[in-house]
């Protein structure tokens, strides 16, 4: 099976220079390597500006293919950016909830979660490209990988709609129990450093043990997103942009959720569907081809109907306790 791409080595280029540049203003001007509490206002802002450049950047390579090859490919690509962005958009809300549990575990102050979330999307970056690059190569020459794929995250999304509510105990982690067995570790924070010098010898701090599970975590929702957009398409660069842009969103995501995720709480269920819906389409990729637009539309209804829920349960609830409260 031959990729077909629309990535030109200039469009290539251009994309990995503004990838360098947005990190690099986060670092050196707007202050991302400094210690300080993002405030709720700070990553609403973060959040449309995130959002918007990735509307911004599916407009600019709808007119560029629109006037290089088409019409129909201008539309079939900017649709299967859009769709591919939603469905890793989406997917990335669960690593946020595990990035919240890890933070809550190792109480780590609001000032210094900034800089973990930093390194983790740096991190994130290199593994999605390198994962990416892989897949490309795994479907161009094994076809029926695709097929690995689609039951993969079809029983994926099964168990995750099962265990939805389960709750995960850090404690018995592997890397966890690694690290404390083999690491020397302060019990205290460092302000946000790393590692400490104590007598020449070289000590971990609790942001390591943070930052490390973080990277884990990454890790382990790769495997779930990255088979998830090659069911939306094979392209490599509408692979590549779509989950980058999501990423480059996920620490204004973290710090715009971290105080809402209990009104969510029914959004697991969605993102379980979502999986379970991608994983179907991909099965039936040879027999069926689901339009994107359809998948898109689909993909939409379950994440708003979920969100929708989980505000009207939490408002029952409420009015549930309001009226418990009340004098008999």
């Amino acid at each position: 099976m031959e990729l077909v791409s629309i990535g030109t080595p200039a469009l290539w280029a251009g994309f990995i220079a503004f990838i360098l540049v947005m990190l690099a203003l986060d670092l050196f001007v707007l202050g991302g390597r400094k210690a300080h509490r993002v405030s709720a206002k700070e990553a609403l802002a973060w959040s449309v500006v995130w959002v918007s450049l990735a509307l911004l950047f599916n407009a600019l390579l709808w007119w560029w293919l629109d006037g290089t090859a088409g019409r129909e490919v201008a539309n079939a690509r900017a649709l299967e950016f859009l769709t591919g962005y939603l469905i890793e958009k989406s997917l990335s809300v669960d690593n946020v909830f595990v990035f919240i549990m890890i933070f809550s575990f190792f109480a780590v102050p609001a000032e210094y979660q900034r800089r973990v979330l930093l390194y983790g999307v740096l991190g994130a970056i290199v593994l999605r490209a390198v994962m990416i690059l892989a897949g490309a190569v795994l479907v161009a020459r094994f076809h029926w990988i695709l097929y690995v794929f689609g039951a993969f995250l079809l029983i994926t999304g099964l168990k995750m709609l099962i265990f939805a509510d389960r709750e995960t105990d850090l404690e018995k982690n592997p890397v966890l129990k690694w690290m404390r067995g083999h690491l020397r570790l302060t019990h205290e924070y460092h302000g946000d450093r790393f590692t400490v010098m104590r007598d020449g010898v070289r000590w971990f701090t609790p942001m390591f043990l943070v930052l490390i599970l973080v990277e884990t975590s990454d890790v382990i929702f790769a495997v779930d997103s990255i088979p998830a957009i090659f069911a939306i398409t094979t392209d490599p660069f509408i692979v590549f942009t779509s989950n980058i842009f999501a990423i480059l969103g996920l620490r204004a995501m973290f710090f715009l959720l971290a105080d809402l995720n209990t009104r969510f709480h029914l959004l697991k269920y969605g993102l379980a569907l979502v999986l379970m819906l991608v994983g179907v389409k991909m099965l039936l990729a040879d027999f069926y081809k689901v339009p994107i637009g359809v998948a898109l539309v689909l993909v939409a209804l379950i994440l708003g109907s979920s969100v929708a829920a989980s505000l009207i349960a939490n408002r029952n609830g409420q009015r549930h306790e309001e009226g418990n409260d009340e004098p008999g």
